[in-house]
């Protein structure tokens, strides 16, 4: 999900010393090889479309990372597991060179993919081999790499379920949980949001990505958020009212995305012959929509549109973030292990809930610099500023996102159209 999966150029703290830094690269990188076990040859080689990637591709680009940027730099002596790879693992890093076209990425049928998990192991042990020896330099490297392996995480299940989706099975991943009926939602509250002078941005106290800083000031007119999150049922409502076929609801080049694409519903939902829009296909399969749980797989488009359909707009980033200050960004609804994961409807209760967790809120901001951001020098500072165009960001995590990896002022972002995340909507007016 800082933003994308390659969006990694680090601002650390390094206060904390570097105790259980080498336990926690072992639990990310097991986690990672448990989302995968379901995954056969092929499963791990398809991909369904150019923004997502092959699980095969997530597995080995991670370990890319950390045999690049850890062990050729910082280990004398060691010699690459295969030197023709870093041409196929490499992503966006121009100064590491060339590298294998996004969109081809799928046509790598070779290696394998226990060929990619034996890779996996061989970096695995030569970074525990050499811990005691490696520098400071090297250890946040490890670290950084830890949470750039948290985001590939989220992209492997999400782009795991886009490809399934295509499948004219319908296949599971996981089996389904039982599940016990919802209570309807409770009717949405407004929740009055702070004014005047605030503060956002990172404010330096452990780890954060370089684009969530630094702090700055920001002016706040009076506003209210919602205090939780659009529901199936609430979009269906939406739907049945005709808000893909009024113009007067979308964005131009929304409506062009609309139009174009033929866009009736969220992604991923299903027609019910008896029921309308009544089913959705899920990592557990094809099941029956709960009206009371989040919309997701929204697009940008899609979440503006509601939001002017329902009176309302959508959030900006500050008036979010300033919501989102002092709330435990680790409650909610989380990836915390290999399942078919969903998002929840809210629990009952006052104030805002599922700021954190279930589905990626939009925001009604672009992804641009904060005042006083510069780039990190070198290849890993390549991922946050150069993509400071014509992209919007997203708060708060998702159902797919590793436990501990959000934060206040984390910043996702994506293009308007993109809706294969778990993308959804947070309401907000003016006062």
């Amino acid at each position: 999900m800082a933003a994308r999966a390659d969006a990694i150029a680090p601002t650390c703290d390094t206060s904390k010393g570097e105790s259980g830094l080498l336990d926690r690269f072992g639990r990310v990188r097991a986690l990672t090889l448990a989302l995968a076990e379901r995954l056969s040859d092929a499963d791990a080689t398809a991909q369904s479309m150019p923004d997502a990637s092959p699980a095969k591709w997530h597995l080995a680009h991670v370990t890319w990372f950390f045999e690049t940027f850890v062990l050729r730099d910082h280990v004398a002596g060691y010699r690459p597991f295969d030197a023709s790879w870093p041409f196929l693992f490499n992503s966006y890093y121009e100064a590491e060179g060339e590298r294998i076209a996004r969109a081809s990425r799928g046509m790598l049928t070779r290696p394998s993919l226990d060929e990619v998990r034996a890779y996996r192991a061989h970096v695995d042990a030569a970074i525990t081999a050499t811990w005691d020896d490696l520098p400071e330099a090297a250890r946040l490297l490890v670290e950084l790499g830890c949470h750039h392996e948290e985001q590939h995480q989220e992209l492997l299940v999400t782009d795991i379920l886009h490809l399934f989706a295509q499948n004219p099975l319908a296949p599971a991943l996981w089996p389904a949980e039982p599940r016990r009926p919802s209570p309807a939602p409770e009717p949405l509250r407004w929740i009055e949001g702070r004014t005047g002078r605030q503060e956002v941005g990172h404010d330096g106290k452990g780890f954060a990505f370089d684009c969530e800083g630094p702090r700055h000031t920001v002016w706040l007119a009076p506003h209210a958020l919602a205090d939780r999150v659009v529901t199936n049922g609430e979009w269906r409502a939406f739907v049945e009212d005709g808000g893909y076929a009024t113009a007067s609801l979308w964005l131009s080049d929304g409506w062009g995305w609309v139009r174009e694409n033929r866009i009736e519903a969220p992604l991923h939902w299903r027609r019910d012959e008896e029921d309308g829009w009544g089913r959705r296909f899920g990592l557990d399969g094809l099941t029956a929509m709960d009206p009371s749980a989040p919309v997701r797989h929204i697009s940008y488009y899609e979440a503006d549109a509601y939001a002017r359909w329902a009176g309302a707009r959508l959030p900006t980033e500050a008036e979010w973030e300033t919501a989102a200050e002092g709330l435990d960004p680790a409650h909610g609804t989380f990836l915390d292990g290999p399942g078919a994961i969903r998002p929840l409807p809210a629990a009952p209760g006052a104030g805002l809930r599922q700021m954190f967790g279930d589905v990626w809120e939009w925001t009604a901001s672009a992804y641009l610099a904060h005042p006083g951001f510069r780039a990190a020098p070198g290849a890993v500072g390549e991922y946050n500023g150069k993509f400071m165009s014509g992209q919007f960001v997203l708060k708060g995590g998702s159902c797919a996102t590793p436990r501990g990896h959000a934060r206040a002022s984390y910043r996702n972002f994506f293009y308007p159209h993109q809706r294969w995340q778990f993308t959804g909507v947070r309401l907000a007016k003016d006062l």
